[in-house]
């Protein structure tokens, strides 16, 4: 159960949700000016005055603006155009956390092309007995982004906007190998759109997708 109130501290007025567990004690707070959780705030709900720091408001920049972090691709291949990170990616041997979590790989990148393969397990498995739409959804979106990731020049960045996945056919311990395979559809200078397959070892469809991603300076 949520419940909104109007609050203000030091002058900056913001919208406050309090969160309430299931047996209905208070857990913390939420709010829209950060759209995220305020680690000042204790667990009656109330913004902790020792936590806070000259000048702080909720929602304060700090929080909208996080110290970016290098990602894996920028530790391989810093200056580098997108085709030649992937490329360095792959002949470091090393994967992304989510990569390690599925046990997936990307197993090809050329321009505006990018291929990731995976044999799921019982450890992908939903409640009904079949493998989660999640790992199907992690391949397809991982090949269209790095589909565009292979047209980016050295000062380009991206990040998906939309995905939108159909499943064709449930897949289970049994289904083996299944590559996805995702394509550059269209890239301009701000947007781009990309389609995946993933498909078995015999060329059977499970689920495809398509993207539109969000492309930006650095």
């Amino acid at each position: 159960m949520v419940i909104a109130g109007d609050c203000r501290v030091r002058g900056a007025a913001y919208r406050d949700y309090v969160d309430y567990d299931h047996h209905g004690a208070q857990c913390a707070g939420f709010n829209t000016a950060s759209m995220g959780w305020d680690p000042r705030r204790t667990g009656s709900g109330e913004i902790s005055l020792q936590a806070m720091k000259p000048g702080d408001q909720v929602g304060d920049e700090r929080q909208h603006n996080p110290k970016p972090r290098a990602g894996l691709v920028d530790e391989m291949g810093a200056g580098l155009n997108g085709l030649a990170q992937l490329r360095a990616l792959i002949a470091s041997g090393r994967r992304p956390g989510i990569l390690v979590t599925l046990d997936l790989q990307l197993v090809e990148v050329d321009l505006g092309k990018a291929v990731f393969a995976g044999s799921p397990s019982a450890a992908a498995y939903n409640p009904i007995g079949v493998v989660h739409g999640g790992y199907a959804a992690t391949l397809l979106d991982s090949a269209c982004g790095c589909a565009v990731h292979s047209r980016l020049s050295e000062t380009q960045a991206y990040t998906t906007l939309e995905l939108k996945i159909a499943y064709h056919k449930a897949m289970t311990t049994e289904t083996g190998l299944v590559r996805a395979e995702g394509r550059v559809l269209s890239m301009g200078r701000r947007a781009a759109f990309a389609e995946a397959m993933l498909t078995d070892a015999a060329g059977r469809l499970y689920a495809s997708a398509t993207s539109t991603l969000l492309i930006f300076e650095r």
